[in-house]
């Protein structure tokens, strides 16, 4: 890297034409402007930036009105939105599929134009880089809220790789994110596939044999002769996490920590970055691979991922500790485990919970209420024959899961060696490294 050119960021923008600009104040969007269409423009705020993407479970969008009034921040193929507020170092490149998009409050656009000296897909990587971060996090001003200004990330300091470092570079990351991307895209298709079944059968009530069924009133609603509604405490134990001091966690030692951080929006498990818990707790706090757990806190106020089922993935040890935000649902019936789990995710049982939350400032469930709530149980045939059909969807997705998760571990691993010349791979050496992370 000795014999690479140094630049600043605000250089590079003034020899392609490009800019750094902020995105529209909170004055410019207001809440009347976001509408529920999903075919509207997204604006892409810091909560949407996930792994280097825009998240497009959690994106807002606007109408065409306020698109035509801010169209000025409407980003380009190319262009790196970043975090200006808070996650100072969180950024996304934007891709031709992302657009139309705009640049949203607590959001910076950078556009590099067309610079000579340097490629606009080896920026976006190079923008994720640890030595990147640290310089936006070291000159963010603000106490309690760190914050960015065009200013600071104009002057950030810019190695210029050679050209054939900057593609080689930029091809095997950006392979290694197809892969990920491709992974993630059945992931979605095959968690669709079993939503839907789950919905024919349990709500539509069009399961095998079906035909022959007569329909007696319940509290929920017409349900099929033989089946019942249960309160969820008679189908399961709902056990409390652990409340915890920060001191507790660590990078190292204890067992990995399940809390509400590790759960994404529209199901998922984050385990990117999982602290450690270093302190005591019951075993029945103890979740391991398949285990049934809800959030029982939602920091978003949007309540998107309160009250939300997820599975958990396979961890690091065969264990981990869940946190006082997250509650486990252990089945009475072991064998019921994928059932309960899909009612719990795919009926309105979370809608119906989601109403006695409160708090002001972070929204709190209580147990009693998650338990007391109740569940249209099918007969156990049909419970039976349900579980055979997904449950090989549900190993497929871990294996999915774990593959994205291998992939971006490989990708976190080359990307700093990659943009500060610590290591300099040829096209051959770098096409192994991605064959071998397929």
């Amino acid at each position: 890297m000795n014999d690479w050119e140094l630049a600043t960021l605000e250089a590079l923008c003034e020899e392609g034409g490009g800019f750094v600009r902020t995105g529209p104040f909170g004055s410019q969007l207001h809440k009347r402007d976001y509408v529920d269409d999903p075919a509207a423009t997204p604006v892409v705020m810091p909560k949407d930036m996930v792994n280097g993407r825009i998240d497009q479970e959690s994106v807002a969008r606007i109408d065409d009105d306020t698109v035509e009034r801010l169209a000025h921040h409407l980003v380009e193929d190319g262009d790196v939105i970043l975090s200006r507020r808070g996650d100072v170092g969180r950024s996304v490149s934007i891709r031709e599929a992302d657009i139309p998009a705009l640049v949203g409050t607590g959001s910076i656009r950078i556009h590099l134009g067309s610079p000579k000296r340097m490629q606009p897909r080896y920026f976006a990587y190079f923008m994720r880089s640890r030595q990147v971060i640290d310089f936006l996090e070291g000159h963010a001003v603000g106490a309690t809220m760190p914050n960015l200004n065009a200013g600071i990330v104009n002057s950030l300091p810019v190695p210029i790789p050679p050209a054939d470092h900057q593609a080689r570079a930029a091809e095997a990351l950006g392979s290694i994110d197809d892969l990920i991307d491709n992974n993630r895209r059945r992931i979605e298709m095959l968690e669709k596939m079993a939503q839907i079944i789950y919905q024919e059968w349990f709500v539509h009530f069009r399961y095998p044999g079906h035909e022959d069924a007569t329909f007696v009133d319940s509290p929920l609603g017409p349900i099929p002769e033989g089946w019942d509604v249960h309160p969820l405490s008679e189908l399961a134990t709902v056990v409390r996490g652990r409340s915890y001091r920060k001191y507790e966690l660590a990078e190292e030692g204890g067992l990995p920590f399940v809390n509400l951080k590790c759960m994404m929006r529209g199901g998922g498990f984050r385990l990117g970055g999982l602290k450690r818990y270093t302190g005591d707790y019951k075993p029945a706090q103890l979740v391991y691979h398949g285990d049934i757990v809800l959030a029982v806190t939602d920091l978003t106020q949007g309540r998107e991922i309160l009250a939300q089922a997820t599975l958990v993935p396979r961890l690091a040890e065969e264990a981990g500790v869940i946190s006082l935000d997250v509650a486990r649902i252990l089945p009475k019936g072991p064998e019921d485990r994928l059932s309960l789990f899909f009612a719990l995710r795919c009926s309105d049982f979370a809608e119906r919970v989601k109403e006695y939350a409160n708090g002001s400032t972070v929204l709190h469930l209580s147990p009693k209420f998650v338990e007391e709530n109740e569940l249209v149980w099918p007969q156990e045939a049909v419970r039976g024959r349900f579980g055979d059909l997904v449950e090989p969807m549900v190993t497929s997705l871990d294996e999915l899961r774990e593959s994205a998760d291998r992939l971006a571990a490989i990708r976190d691993l080359l990307l700093p060696k990659l943009v500060t010349g610590e290591i300099d791979m040829s096209e051959q050496e770098l096409n192994a490294v991605v064959e071998g992370a397929r």
